[in-house]
């Protein structure tokens, strides 16, 4: 901060800029005059262990005044964290990482986690003796993009004394539209809260927009302050150096403000509106075609589908069509279902693009299936 003031000062006003672009709750900004603020991360990954580990100073604090008998170490071999089987795998190495067992709780049937899954491992966990401490709530998972329920989870962590922190790495996005803010409802009753302007805004890697209703628990467990590094402006701005992992930063606040600046919200609401509405496009024409299946419901640009058959079939299928070189679709499985995620990512994709895709998709499909229908009858026949 004391090196270069105004790589500071256009963080603070970025990340003020972009909360209220979002719609975020005003206790997140600096602007608010209370104790938080926005922070830009390397990627989602850092901010979760960011998190995490804020979270973890805290529940410490909070564990020595209740049972001053307790040694940190026992303290921390009791904490336990929370989050989705659906979430990224970054959130389980957040938890190998800052040394705490985190546990993969099941979705429901729309792959959604849900209040009182959470609720029913804290009570189970408390019973144990374990000390639950951080929950993580995704929105927008990487499998399937779907919502954690952030309505249900939210009042649990907050009757628990639980650090809810939410990742919204990709679909964060889109909530700089007002008609997908609802699936943020909740917001409020988080302690810190990250997207990642790199995947979906227009802003290059690495931006990762954090927001945290009190950083002062990430800034008491990150503060080491040898004499070289203090200075005489202590305490008059943000020092973000311990609002993060590496001491040193890049100057990221730059390229968000050539982005805002750029585009304006106007254009961005437009290039999200587009993409999602390239995906249900794409949709409606996989459901002209009786051989297919959607799997997931399509909210943001990523729709899940597969051929109506064998996961074998499905994994021969992809295979095709991404040795054929065209296109590239990436596979996931959720439960026992394997299946395609076709994802709008560039911002150059028009509706040509989904149609060539479409035609792929479609001729690939019947050279597989005919593949399949030739190779079941000579068995047949061969019998």
């Amino acid at each position: 901060m004391i090196a270069s003031p105004a790589c500071t000062e256009l963080e603070v006003v970025m990340m003020d800029w972009l909360g209220q672009m979002l719609g975020l709750p005003d206790e997140f900004l600096a602007k608010s005059g209370g104790r938080g603020g926005g922070v830009i991360q390397g990627t989602a990954s850092e901010a979760t262990l960011v998190a995490l580990l804020g979270a973890k100073a805290k529940a410490l604090a909070r564990v020595k005044k209740e049972k001053p008998h307790m040694s940190d170490a026992e303290i921390v071999g009791n904490l336990v964290a929370y989050a989705s089987a659906q979430s990224h795998s970054s959130v389980e190495r957040a938890g190998l990482l800052g040394g705490v067992r985190m546990r993969a709780l099941e979705s429901d049937e729309n792959n959604k986690l849900r209040g009182e899954t959470l609720e029913k491992a804290i009570k189970e966990d408390l019973e144990a003796g374990l000390i639950p401490f951080f929950a993580v709530n995704t929105l927008g998972t990487t499998s399937s993009c779907a919502f954690d329920r952030l309505d249900e989870l939210g009042p649990v962590c907050n009757e628990y004394n639980l650090w809810l922190h939410i990742d919204a790495a990709y679909a964060g996005s889109a909530f700089v539209c007002p008609e997908y803010r609802y699936l943020m409802a909740g917001i409020e009753k988080a302690d810190s809260f990250n997207f990642n302007p790199h995947k979906w805004l227009l802003v290059n890697f690495d931006c990762s927009a954090m927001w945290l209703k009190d950083p002062s628990w990430l800034v008491n467990a990150f503060n080491v302050d040898p004499l070289y590094l203090k200075h005489e402006q202590q305490g008059s701005a943000p020092d973000y150096r311990h609002w993060q992992i590496p001491l040193g930063r890049r100057f990221r606040a730059l390229k968000l403000w050539f982005v805002l600046r750029l585009y304006g919200v106007e254009n961005l609401q437009a290039h999200i509106r587009k993409q999602i509405g390239l995906a249900h496009y794409y949709e409606s024409l996989v459901r002209t075609d009786d051989r297919f299946e959607i799997t997931e419901e399509v909210l943001m640009g990523l729709v899940c589908f597969r051929l109506k058959g064998t996961n074998e079939l499905n994994e021969a299928y992809i295979k095709r069509i991404n040795g054929r070189g065209l296109i590239h679709l990436v596979p996931s499985k959720i439960r026992d279902t394997f299946f395609l995620r076709l994802a709008i990512c560039s911002r150059f994709t028009e509706k040509a693009d989904i149609d060539v895709s479409w035609k792929e998709i479609k001729d690939t499909a019947d050279e597989i299936l005919n593949n399949n229908h030739c190779n079941n009858h000579n068995h047949v026949n061969h019998k």
